[in-house]
């Protein structure tokens, strides 16, 4: 597990810049530092150029958090391959602690053709939450609670996602929200819908879906 090393334990406020899915000319602008100057931190939850997560760590100068979309490749320069956006930090299939909060995130979609790099059966998003099974325990056993965030690209299966098959869930994510009780699961992938909420409350989760951009302020603490 990664840490900043920020304590945890008078109750303090985090202000959090979630991006996902579509540039935003709030976000991409002059006016970057004037709108979004008092962030603390900022999450990607994917498909977004590399250039875009980059310009919000130089001209924030905080740190951002990543998870990959089903559209995201590695960027090719005539330097040779980007794999990563530079001077951010992914929390594929990790757990990072930062700014007092234990952040954790599987990105992809749904498999839905033979040629997608960021594309999972249900079976293999099983295996990847598998694999973050011991951090998460471990986490209960020193810090009283699994984790705080968990984002990913798609939604959990039946919340927020759509028909399609591109943008089916996962119901690997219901089995984590029931079992893991993450304070907030953040996601994007799917579009805006009439009649659809941007928030739902599974349990003790609250399920956030970003298009665009969002603005979260999120207590610490408290716990």
């Amino acid at each position: 597990m990664v840490s900043d090393g920020a304590p945890y334990g008078s109750p303090r406020t985090v202000k959090i810049l979630v991006v996902s899915d579509v540039i935003s000319r709030a976000v991409y602008s002059e006016g970057i530092r004037d709108r979004f100057g008092d962030v603390d931190l900022a999450l990607s939850c994917g498909d977004l150029p590399y250039y875009y997560l980059e310009y919000i760590v130089s001209m924030l100068d905080i740190p951002l958090l990543y998870v990959h979309g089903n559209h995201d490749r590695p960027l090719q320069t005539e330097r040779g391959e980007i794999p990563e956006p530079r001077g951010c930090i992914s929390v594929e299939e990790r757990v990072v602690k930062m700014k007092g909060l234990l952040i954790a995130g599987l990105g992809g979609s749904i498999r839905y053709n033979a040629s997608g790099i960021y594309q999972y059966t249900e079976h293999e998003m099983r295996w990847r939450l598998a694999k973050l099974a011991p951090r998460f325990w471990r986490n209960r056993l020193l810090c009283g609670r699994a984790l705080d965030v968990f984002i990913a690209h798609s939604p959990p299966r039946g919340i927020h996602d759509q028909e399609d098959r591109p943008h089916h869930g996962f119901d690997a994510f219901r089995h984590l929200i029931h079992r893991y009780q993450p304070r907030y699961f953040i996601h994007g992938h799917s579009y805006p819908r009439m009649g659809v909420p941007e928030r739902s409350r599974v349990e003790e989760t609250e399920v956030i879906h970003v298009y665009g951009y969002k603005v979260l302020e999120v207590s610490i603490g408290t716990a």
